[in-house]
């Protein structure tokens, strides 16, 4: 019997769009294991962003064109879901 009283202990992330070339999402839920890029940072095509967890096993999100980073959505440590958005680029 679900428990119809239970509130959220955290709120929900923002997912990414798919359609946005600007929005960078986890592809798998996991573990942010680290965040290697800061808000304001020129980074390259293929350059890692963001290093996840899941399954003990680490993998990291690339650039996928040459960009500045606009926003940093997540930090080390915290637990994502399919799809929610880490970064922004413009």
């Amino acid at each position: 019997v679900p428990n119809r009283s239970a509130v959220a202990t955290r709120p929900a992330r923002s997912k990414a769009e798919d359609t946005s070339p600007d929005e960078i999402g986890a592809p798998m839920p996991g573990l942010v294991a680290a965040v290697l890029v800061r808000e304001g940072q020129e980074v390259t095509q293929g350059e890692p962003l963001v290093a996840l967890e899941a399954m003990k096993m680490q993998s990291r999100i690339a650039a996928p064109r040459k960009a500045r980073v606009k926003a940093v959505h997540v930090k080390p440590g915290d637990q994502v879901e399919a799809k929610d958005l880490l970064l922004e680029l413009a």
